[in-house]
This record gives structure tokens, C-alpha cells and sequence, in this order.
């Protein structure tokens, strides 16, 4: 993991304080959820928007980052929507500018981006599909709703033997706006910090 990066996920642990008693009561389902997994190997985490473009790609990296950091080889992480867009560049910007190296594989209106955090950690392949593309796990797994209308318009996640509400607000509204950049920037750093706060409780 290069330097930018480590300094990164060292101030985002270093914010836990900044998140409330009732926001690490939602974070620690997902702890829960890995230790009451007993044997089941890997444990498999789908995070859920309706666009799978800003929210459900940011989670998805920052919890397979936080697993990596912490020790959890066998967390794998994926993400979905209940339609496919495209990851949003301004989503793939604010993750680029914390540190990681991100590729675009194609030019196609849904772009598929390979995404390497480290060295000895495997890349993570990120493209807009809904949550029950082949490409993810069919059953068997924690969907994370990190947006309100998904988790709305998903009240059952099909396959899915867990479900948990995570919302964060949708960064798309400061798009073309000249507060865009801090707006995912803020963003991305609320989830980095919530996912490795969520992480760190399994380890203890």
C-alpha cells in the first residue's frame, strides 16, 4: 500500500470520535455479521444503490480496503444497484485522489475500471450492474442498502440471508457545482471512516 494511501486510512481512523452512538449501532450489524458467520467461508457483502454509480462502489471499496487492513482475508465485498448506470467518474475521481490506482479497462458508456489499493491485495474489478448480475454472489450474503431509495424499492433483497440499511447522502448533489470536488471528497471520507470503524470491531 503506498504512502498517500496509508496516511489516508490512518486520518480516517484516527476520526472514529466524529461518528455517533446511533451510527456505530447500524456499522457494528456489519461487524455482527462477520463474527455470527462461524465457519462460513468466504463471508460475502453486496452494497446496494439504485444506480450502483457513486454510494454502493465507494462502500464496496472502502469495506474491501478496511477488511485487507484489518487482518480479514476472507471478507469479499461487491456492489449493485436495482438498475445499471455507469460508476460515476467524479466517484472514481475522489477514490483516485485518496491514494489508489485506477485503470479504465474500456470506453464504453459503462466503463469497467481496474482498481489496485496494494500490492499484495487482489484488484477489484468496479462497473455499474445490478445487484444480481452473475458477477455477484447469488445467495448467501449481507446486502447493504446505502441509499434510501433502494432501500425502499428493495424492502427484500433476493438471495440475500442478512440486510442492512446504511445510508449516506448521494454526493450527485453538487454536481457541476464548485463545491463537486469537496462534496465526494467528504463523502468518501465518511465511508472510508465508517467501514474500517465497522471492521475494526471484529478484530477488537
Amino acid at each position: 500500500m503506498n504512502i498517500k494511501l496509508s496516511a489516508y486510512i490512518n486520518e480516517r481512523i484516527g476520526e472514529y470520535a466524529k461518528i455517533d452512538k446511533n451510527r456505530r449501532a447500524d456499522l457494528e450489524q456489519i461487524s455482527a455479521y462477520i463474527l455470527n458467520s462461524d465457519n462460513k467461508r468466504p463471508i460475502h457483502f453486496i452494497f446496494i444503490c439504485t444506480h450502483n454509480s457513486r454510494r454502493s462502489h465507494i462502500s464496496q471499496i472502502w469495506a474491501q480496503i478496511a477488511a485487507f487492513h484489518y487482518g480479514l482475508p476472507d471478507i469479499q465485498t461487491f456492489s449493485g444497484g436495482t438498475e445499471a448506470t455507469a460508476f460515476n467518474p467524479r466517484a472514481v475521481r475522489a477514490l483516485r485522489d485518496t491514494g489508489m490506482e485506477i485503470v479504465p479497462q474500456d470506453t464504453s458508456a459503462n466503463p469497467r475500471y481496474l482498481l489496485t489499493f496494494a500490492d499484495d491485495a487482489p484488484a477489484i474489478l468496479a462497473f455499474s450492474k445490478k445487484y444480481s448480475d452473475d458477477v455477484n454472489p447469488q445467495a448467501d450474503y449481507c446486502a447493504v442498502m446505502t441509499c434510501t431509495d433502494a432501500d425502499e424499492a428493495c424492502p427484500v433483497v433476493i438471495g440475500a440471508d442478512e440486510r442492512i440499511s446504511l445510508p449516506y447522502i448521494d454526493p450527485k448533489r453538487a454536481d457541476d457545482s464548485d463545491h463537486e470536488s469537496e462534496e465526494y471528497a467528504q463523502r468518501c471520507r465518511q465511508i472510508a471512516r465508517e467501514m474500517l470503524y465497522a471492521f475494526s470491531v471484529v478484530v477488537g
